[in-house]
Protein backbone atom coordinates (compact mmCIF):
# COMPACT_ATOMS: atom_id res chain seq x y z
CA UNK A 1 0.00 0.00 0.00
CA UNK A 2 1.27 3.47 -0.89
CA UNK A 3 1.88 5.82 2.02
CA UNK A 4 1.70 9.62 2.31
CA UNK A 5 2.55 11.93 5.20
CA UNK A 6 0.90 15.32 5.69
CA UNK A 7 2.71 17.71 8.01
CA UNK A 8 0.78 19.99 10.36
CA UNK A 9 2.05 23.07 12.18
CA UNK A 10 0.14 25.67 14.17
CA UNK A 11 -1.68 27.86 11.67
CA UNK A 12 -1.96 25.26 8.87
CA UNK A 13 -4.73 25.66 6.30
CA UNK A 14 -7.31 23.10 7.41
CA UNK A 15 -9.04 22.47 4.08
CA UNK A 16 -5.72 21.90 2.33
CA UNK A 17 -4.47 19.34 4.83
CA UNK A 18 -7.71 17.54 5.62
CA UNK A 19 -9.17 17.69 2.12
CA UNK A 20 -6.01 16.13 0.73
CA UNK A 21 -5.97 13.48 3.46
CA UNK A 22 -9.61 12.62 2.74
CA UNK A 23 -9.04 12.25 -1.00
CA UNK A 24 -5.98 10.06 -0.55
CA UNK A 25 -7.67 7.82 2.02
CA UNK A 26 -10.69 7.39 -0.25
CA UNK A 27 -8.24 6.27 -2.93
CA UNK A 28 -6.60 3.62 -0.74
CA UNK A 29 -3.44 5.52 0.21
CA UNK A 30 -2.31 5.10 3.81
CA UNK A 31 -2.29 8.77 4.83
CA UNK A 32 -0.72 9.87 8.10
CA UNK A 33 -0.94 13.33 9.63
CA UNK A 34 2.14 14.44 11.54
CA UNK A 35 2.48 17.33 13.98
CA UNK A 36 5.80 19.15 13.87
CA UNK A 37 4.79 21.10 17.01
CA UNK A 38 5.54 18.32 19.50
CA UNK A 39 1.86 18.02 20.45
CA UNK A 40 -0.74 15.75 18.88
CA UNK A 41 -3.30 18.59 18.93
CA UNK A 42 -2.56 21.21 16.27
CA UNK A 43 -4.60 24.39 15.85
CA UNK A 44 -5.38 25.35 12.28
CA UNK A 45 -5.36 28.83 10.77
CA UNK A 46 -9.12 29.12 11.30
CA UNK A 47 -9.08 27.86 14.89
CA UNK A 48 -10.06 24.30 14.07
CA UNK A 49 -8.13 21.92 16.31
CA UNK A 50 -6.94 18.69 14.70
CA UNK A 51 -5.49 15.65 16.40
CA UNK A 52 -2.54 14.39 14.36
CA UNK A 53 -1.77 10.70 14.01
CA UNK A 54 1.81 11.23 15.24
CA UNK A 55 4.23 13.83 16.45
CA UNK A 56 7.22 14.18 14.15
CA UNK A 57 9.69 12.20 16.28
CA UNK A 58 7.39 9.17 16.61
CA UNK A 59 6.57 8.54 12.94
CA UNK A 60 8.41 6.04 10.74
CA UNK A 61 9.08 7.62 7.34
CA UNK A 62 10.94 4.68 5.84
CA UNK A 63 7.94 3.63 3.76
CA UNK A 64 6.92 7.14 2.67
CA UNK A 65 5.95 7.49 -0.97
CA UNK A 66 4.87 11.13 -0.62
CA UNK A 67 5.42 14.09 1.69
CA UNK A 68 2.74 16.78 1.64
CA UNK A 69 3.10 20.35 2.90
CA UNK A 70 -0.13 22.29 3.39
CA UNK A 71 -0.22 26.06 3.35
CA UNK A 72 -1.62 28.54 5.80
CA UNK A 73 0.07 31.32 7.67
CA UNK A 74 1.82 30.97 10.02
CA UNK A 75 1.73 27.19 9.39
CA UNK A 76 3.90 27.31 6.29
CA UNK A 77 6.41 29.53 8.06
CA UNK A 78 6.66 26.94 10.85
CA UNK A 79 7.20 24.16 8.31
CA UNK A 80 9.87 26.28 6.65
CA UNK A 81 11.83 26.67 9.90
CA UNK A 82 11.64 22.99 10.90
CA UNK A 83 15.13 21.61 10.28
CA UNK A 84 14.07 17.98 10.85
CA UNK A 85 11.30 18.29 8.27
CA UNK A 86 13.60 19.90 5.71
CA UNK A 87 16.16 17.11 6.20
CA UNK A 88 13.40 14.55 5.61
CA UNK A 89 12.23 16.39 2.48
CA UNK A 90 15.78 16.31 1.09
CA UNK A 91 16.12 12.61 1.90
CA UNK A 92 12.87 11.75 0.10
CA UNK A 93 13.76 14.04 -2.81
CA UNK A 94 16.96 12.03 -3.32
CA UNK A 95 14.81 8.86 -3.29
CA UNK A 96 12.62 10.43 -6.02
CA UNK A 97 9.50 10.31 -3.85
CA UNK A 98 6.55 12.62 -4.44
CA UNK A 99 6.89 16.03 -2.79
CA UNK A 100 3.68 18.04 -2.81
CA UNK A 101 3.04 21.53 -1.47
CA UNK A 102 0.00 23.79 -1.64
CA UNK A 103 -0.62 27.52 -1.17
CA UNK A 104 2.35 28.95 0.77
CA UNK A 105 3.83 25.45 1.30
CA UNK A 106 6.03 25.60 -1.82
CA UNK A 107 8.26 28.07 0.08
CA UNK A 108 9.81 25.05 1.81
CA UNK A 109 10.71 23.41 -1.49
CA UNK A 110 11.93 26.71 -2.94
CA UNK A 111 14.14 27.40 0.06
CA UNK A 112 15.75 23.99 -0.36
CA UNK A 113 16.51 24.68 -4.01
CA UNK A 114 14.21 21.90 -5.20
CA UNK A 115 12.22 24.12 -7.56
CA UNK A 116 15.16 25.40 -9.59
CA UNK A 117 14.38 25.04 -13.27
CA UNK A 118 10.92 23.59 -12.57
CA UNK A 119 7.43 24.87 -13.23
CA UNK A 120 5.60 25.54 -9.97
CA UNK A 121 2.60 27.40 -8.62
CA UNK A 122 1.64 28.84 -5.24
CA UNK A 123 -0.68 31.31 -3.56
CA UNK A 124 -0.38 34.75 -5.21
CA UNK A 125 2.40 36.94 -3.80
CA UNK A 126 4.41 33.93 -2.56
CA UNK A 127 6.13 33.45 -5.94
CA UNK A 128 9.40 35.00 -4.66
CA UNK A 129 9.66 32.14 -2.13
CA UNK A 130 9.75 29.59 -4.97
CA UNK A 131 13.44 30.27 -5.55
CA UNK A 132 14.57 29.32 -9.05
CA UNK A 133 11.13 28.13 -10.19
CA UNK A 134 9.27 29.15 -13.31
CA UNK A 135 5.99 30.30 -11.74
CA UNK A 136 2.76 29.43 -13.53
CA UNK A 137 -0.79 30.55 -12.91
CA UNK A 138 -2.13 26.99 -13.04
CA UNK A 139 -4.18 25.65 -10.15
CA UNK A 140 -1.95 22.59 -9.93
CA UNK A 141 1.47 22.17 -11.48
CA UNK A 142 3.43 18.94 -11.69
CA UNK A 143 7.05 18.87 -12.76
CA UNK A 144 8.56 15.44 -12.26
CA UNK A 145 8.12 14.23 -8.70
CA UNK A 146 7.12 17.69 -7.42
CA UNK A 147 3.47 18.76 -7.30
CA UNK A 148 2.54 22.30 -6.32
CA UNK A 149 -0.85 23.93 -5.95
CA UNK A 150 -2.06 27.52 -5.94
CA UNK A 151 -4.38 27.31 -2.93
CA UNK A 152 -7.46 25.96 -1.18
CA UNK A 153 -9.79 26.36 -4.15
CA UNK A 154 -7.79 23.71 -5.98
CA UNK A 155 -7.57 21.13 -3.18
CA UNK A 156 -9.57 18.54 -5.12
CA UNK A 157 -7.27 18.74 -8.14
CA UNK A 158 -4.25 18.71 -5.83
CA UNK A 159 -5.35 15.61 -3.93
CA UNK A 160 -6.44 13.80 -7.07
CA UNK A 161 -3.14 14.57 -8.81
CA UNK A 162 -1.22 13.10 -5.87
CA UNK A 163 -3.58 10.11 -5.85
CA UNK A 164 -3.03 9.57 -9.60
CA UNK A 165 0.72 9.52 -9.06
CA UNK A 166 0.58 7.18 -6.07
CA UNK A 167 -2.09 4.83 -7.47
CA UNK A 168 -3.28 5.42 -11.05
CA UNK A 169 -5.56 7.48 -13.28
CA UNK A 170 -8.50 5.08 -12.97
CA UNK A 171 -8.57 5.26 -9.17
CA UNK A 172 -8.25 9.06 -9.27
CA UNK A 173 -11.20 9.21 -11.67
CA UNK A 174 -13.27 6.87 -9.46
CA UNK A 175 -12.64 9.03 -6.39
CA UNK A 176 -13.40 12.19 -8.38
CA UNK A 177 -16.70 10.70 -9.60
CA UNK A 178 -17.69 9.69 -6.05
CA UNK A 179 -16.94 13.26 -4.92
CA UNK A 180 -18.85 14.73 -7.89
CA UNK A 181 -15.69 16.51 -9.01
CA UNK A 182 -14.69 17.07 -12.63
CA UNK A 183 -11.08 16.02 -12.80
CA UNK A 184 -9.01 16.58 -15.94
Amino acid sequence: MKEAFIFLATGFEEIEALGTADILRRGGVRTTTVSIDGNMRVMGAHNIPVIADYVFEDADYSTADALILPGGIPGSNHLNTCTRLKELVMEKYKENKILAAICAGPMVLGGLGLLKGRKATCFPYFEPTMIGATPTDNGVEQDGNIITCKGPGFVFDFGLTILRELRDEEIAQEVAAALLVNYR
